[in-house]
């Protein structure tokens, strides 16, 4: 039975990325539920929003997919700080770099401090993928075989929740046991790290890969707020300013499964 609405959660600042309005893999109803419940002084796109591409080889747009995008807005009028930072599937935003419209602003890239002062620089991270770089064509062909994996996922699903069984990630199984995927993830996560190292920053938060993960390299705090079309997870910057990774794949829990590595509470 219906409880009533559940409690808002208050955090200092929300980073999320890849959730791919315009796609039938999207989980919007997830995404609108994170952000009707979850209050922050600063939301972080981290691109990837929109995905234009999907929209012009097919049209779609449910009210969900709006109801979205008008949740975001909503809160910009309730005080909420929202910084975009475009991806490649919503590069066409990149164009308006540096425009604010309210509390809305557009930006290539941006430098957040945590209450502890730990400065990371947030991209969307298709900066640092090699195939994006150098051909356009292979990483459609990489996004067609993902697409196939999460309709697989989208079916597979079904059935274990008709039997009764939690979510479980068939893309994420298979980036952790193929090899070669796992090969290009470290290097990934390395050529991020060094990003940051060369700026002289603490760490680095980015998306793009659909991996949420946060772990230092080399000194470097690396951090990726997953996606919502998979893992439906968010890098969180608690009030009292440590970083955490959460779950949220399932919107009836009371609270988010939480995943904070200790020496990700270290103070600066």
């Amino acid at each position: 039975m219906d409880s009533g609405p559940r409690p808002a959660i208050r955090v200092r600042a929300a980073f999320i990325s890849d959730i791919h309005l315009g796609t039938r893999d999207c989980r919007a109803d997830l995404v609108l539920d994170f952000l009707r419940r979850v209050q922050c002084d600063e939301l972080i796109l981290v691109g990837d929003i929109i995905d234009i591409w999907s929209l012009r080889r097919s049209f779609y747009w449910p009210q969900s997919h709006s109801d979205v995008l008008r949740t975001i807005l909503g809160k910009t009028k309730h005080g909420t700080r929202v910084i975009y930072v475009p991806g490649n599937h919503d590069e066409q935003f990149r164009q308006v770099d540096g425009i604010s419209f309210g509390k809305l602003e557009m930006r290539r890239e941006y430098v957040h401090e945590t209450l502890r002062g730990l400065r990371l620089l947030v991209m969307h991270g298709d900066e640092f993928d090699g195939a994006v770089q150098c051909s356009r064509w292979l990483t459609a062909l990489g996004s067609g075989l993902y697409d196939v994996v999460l309709g697989l996922n989208r079916g597979l699903n079904a059935l274990r929740h008709r039997f009764g069984y939690g979510y479980w990630s068939l893309a994420g199984y298979l980036k952790s046991r193929v090899g070669n995927a796992m090969d290009y993830v470290r290097s990934f996560e390395a050529a991020a790290a060094h990003a940051a190292h060369r700026r002289g920053l603490d760490g680095i938060v980015c998306g793009h890969i659909h991996r949420p993960e946060m772990r230092d390299i080399g000194g470097v705090l690396y951090c990726n707020d997953g996606d919502w079309v998979d893992s439906c997870s968010a890098l969180i910057e608690t009030r009292a300013g440590e970083l955490e990774l959460w779950h949220w794949t399932d919107a009836n829990h009371e609270l988010p499964v939480l995943h904070r590595p200790a020496s990700v509470a270290r103070a600066a």
